[in-house]
């Protein structure tokens, strides 16, 4: 991997988006783990109406991450649309860490969270546009240790935050951090992001509705929704494991933020592993094999009764986590390798809805431990109808 460093080192133009986005997880490492306990346990939302506030908020992530993809596609640089996103997150973040109002969690939740949370297609699709010029095998590996180095940013973030905070009233404090690397990550575009836009081919000209019908082609939207099932996985998972943890095995706050920092940095090598074997096998058996992994670690999951059988789990989260997180990123952009923007946006954001949804059926008909149970089930599905979408019979059906 040497050789992948020196080249993210060396290039400017995936060397800034790089570093930004280390300092964008940050964001997501303050706030994810502790998210749920503080909609339902601090601020007294029911399953149901967090259930109702993740799957709106993935609605507007969804629309805004296609619209700003697409129109991103259509411009010389994506410089501005980064910067107005991090204003986005710096009054989105801070606002919940200052006015402890369940109104305010949820119009920051339902509107600016969301906006922060598409510079991460911004910043991938600047990337994608970088190395659609480098032979294919090296770009996916580029892409690979990028999304390692996002993940690495969790890896202490999540545990300190719980140490801090483990006797304080309130986990909202968490918020005021994940404002301050939004003002970060603005600070690093400002100054330091390249002012001539992204390198690689002229901008895109077609119209908005001409880009969004390319996701309606049924070769590709069915492949959307099956990587959004898979997305789902881990999203449902940051929902339930804090209140698994805090919940049905006995745990604490500091087990929350221990969990997701231990997690992100396995999570790393488990990446640079999983874009290795990209280079021999084909994507999709890679990412299936890894979803395996994500379902088994899923039903276990829901056994759980004691804080050490969360970590016993730990390294079966890691590996599956970390296909579902790399893997589909150059999956989807594949299907529409001339507009990286567009590409990049699929990759997420979708998935949130659907595990708001899991998240409401699963609780609605049993508890934390029985929704785990669920998206084991959902996630073998869904592996099931990708290997399907994926076999050689059904290529050949496809056409030309």
């Amino acid at each position: 991997m040497p050789s992948t460093f020196s080249l993210i080192l060396r290039d400017n133009r995936i060397r800034i988006p790089t570093v930004t986005l280390v300092a964008l997880a940050f964001t997501y490492a303050s706030t994810a783990p502790y998210q749920s306990i503080i909609g339902i346990n601090e601020l007294g939302l029911s399953n149901g109406a967090y259930s109702a506030l993740v799957f709106f908020s993935a609605i507007v992530n969804v629309t805004t991450s296609l619209t700003l993809g697409i129109w991103s596609d259509r411009l010389k640089e994506r410089r501005p649309l980064v910067l107005g996103l991090c204003v986005a997150g710096m009054l989105g973040f801070g606002s919940i860490a200052i006015i402890h109002s369940p109104v305010v969690f949820i119009f920051s939740t339902l509107l600016l969270v969301p906006m922060s949370n598409s510079t991460y297609s911004l910043l991938f699709a600047s990337l994608r546009a970088r190395t659609n010029q480098m032979d294919r095998g090296q770009g996916a590996a580029i892409t690979a240790t990028v999304r390692a180095l996002f993940s690495g940013s969790w890896a202490l973030a999540p545990g300190l935050i719980g140490l801090y905070l483990v006797s304080s009233p309130s986990m909202t404090p968490a918020y005021g951090i994940a404002a301050l690397a939004s003002c970060t990550c603005f600070c690093l575009y400002f100054f330091f992001a390249p002012r001539n836009g992204a390198a690689g081919p002229a901008p895109d000209h077609a119209g908005f509705f001409a880009s969004l019908k390319r996701i309606f082609v049924p070769h590709v939207l069915s492949r959307v929704i099956v990587m959004a099932m898979l997305f789902g996985l881990q999203r449902l998972n940051s929902m339930l494991l804090p209140l698994i943890i805090t919940h049905a095995a006995g745990g604490t706050v500091v087990d929350v933020g221990f969990m997701a920092g231990l997690t992100a940095l396995l999570e790393m090598p488990f990446m640079m592993m999983w874009g290795f074997a990209q280079r021999h096998f084909r994507t999709v058996h890679v990412l299936a094999f890894g979803a395996l992994i994500y379902c088994a670690y899923l039903l276990l999951l829901g056994f759980a009764s004691a804080p050490w059988h969360i970590y016993a789990l730990l390294l079966l989260n890691a590996c599956g986590a970390a296909a579902i997180l790399s893997v589909p990123i150059t999956y989807l952009q594949d299907l529409i390798a001339d507009r990286p923007g567009l590409g990049t946006s699929l990759n997420t954001f979708i998935g949130t809805g659907i595990s708001a949804g899991l998240f409401a059926f699963g609780t609605a008909i049993t508890d934390y431990s029985g929704t785990a149970f669920v998206g084991a089930a959902a996630g073998l599905a869904s592996i099931g109808v990708l290997l399907y979408l994926e076999s050689n019979w059904r290529q050949a059906r496809q056409p030309a």
